[in-house]
């Protein structure tokens, strides 16, 4: 008996298994949108067409002109080359830049992550977080009045 409601459980899971991969499929094939526009059409935009939908810090960053660094990284990550390596954190990731991999210095160590359609508007330095998560242990000695009667080891 307990073995015959174990079998129609299975069979039900399985059921529900396939259902939720038909819904995970399903899901996958939205496009990406961005504002309204593909990505193919924001790659097609010019930098005018493309300001006019940014956010307003993205746009006023754009409208000023790049410095020399972000000159540079821009025509790196416009290349052929899909690795690049900078210390430039401050460069608004535009849709021409979409399946690049980079590593962005982090203070100590370089961070490296693929630039996706989502990221498009953000800067780079805020996919490489610069600060740790702060973990905490015991309480030390001197911290409280009963820490002091607490054994060392």
């Amino acid at each position: 008996m307990a073995k015959a409601k174990k079998q129609q459980a299975s069979v039900k899971s399985i059921k529900r298994k396939a259902r939720k991969s038909q819904k995970i499929v399903m899901g996958r094939a939205k496009e990406f949108q961005y504002r309204g526009f593909s990505l193919e059409q924001l790659e097609a935009m010019d930098l005018q067409e493309l300001l006019k939908i940014l956010p307003s810090r993205a746009r006023r960053s754009l409208s000023r002109e790049m410095n020399h660094e972000q000159v540079h990284l821009h025509e790196k990550l416009l290349g052929e080359k899909d690795e690049i390596k900078t210390h430039v954190r401050d460069l608004i990731i535009l849709p021409a830049y979409v399946g690049k991999v980079v590593q962005v210095f982090a203070g100590n160590s370089y961070v490296k992550f693929e630039i996706k359609p989502e990221m498009i508007g953000h800067y780079l330095g805020e996919f490489a977080l610069t600060r740790k998560e702060v973990k905490h242990s015991g309480p030390g000695v001197g911290a409280t009045r009963s820490s002091k009667f607490m054994p060392l080891k």
